[in-house]
């Protein structure tokens, strides 16, 4: 089953973690980036509608690809740290996990992290908080823009739940290449359609 919100249980263990924002704004976030045709194109279309958005990186593909990360940050929009290589919390030990957070931060330097897969352990979510001072964010709406599963058109008709508060996950990753800026673009619209504004985390 897909689930576009997270379940309940995964929010009561981390109820200090960053779910939902201010009830008038909706905030756009990217993961897995930056890829250079897939990022550029979506900064290209975030400056024609006017958005802000919050892009987590992957440390190793920001070190290969800094050009982008200074456009990212020229532009306007908020820059979350995603591990350096895309470690999923519960299969890494702690030692490399809290590594790779580290070594992303050098290149990214943020104090927001999202864990890759939204996978993280109890132990590891409270040292990255109360040892690397970093704010954890999740989300509370999934596009799904990169399982092939999910048509375009069963995305589309869950976006209409979308409402104040609302952070969204994206992916400027090869994954998505084929459907991520038409979603994007209806998503966008329909928000602010809605009255709502975007803004950063």
């Amino acid at each position: 089953m897909h689930l576009f919100r997270p379940p309940l249980a995964l929010r009561l263990l981390f109820p200090t973690a960053i779910w939902k924002g201010e009830k008038n704004a909706v905030y756009l976030t990217f993961d897995d980036g930056p890829t250079p045709l897939i990022t550029n194109k979506v900064l290209d279309l975030l400056f024609k509608l006017q958005v802000k958005a919050t892009f987590f990186c992957i440390g190793k593909k920001a070190e290969e690809h800094s050009a982008i990360v200074s456009r990212i940050r020229s532009e306007g929009h908020q820059i979350g740290n995603h591990s350096f290589q895309h470690e999923k919390g519960t299969h890494t030990g702690n030692d490399n996990y809290f590594e790779s957070i580290k070594r992303c931060d050098v290149i990214v330097k943020s104090n927001l992290f999202r864990p890759p897969y939204g996978r993280i352990t109890p132990v590891q979510f409270l040292h990255i908080t109360k040892k690397l001072g970093k704010k954890v964010v999740f989300w509370s709406w999934l596009s799904y823009d990169y399982d092939n599963e999910i048509s375009t058109e069963t995305i589309l008709l869950k976006s209409k739940s979308i409402k104040g508060g609302d952070i969204l996950v994206f992916h400027d990753a090869e994954k998505s290449a084929e459907r991520l800026l038409v979603l994007l673009e209806h998503v966008i619209r329909e928000v602010k359609d809605k009255g709502l504004h975007f803004k950063t985390l």
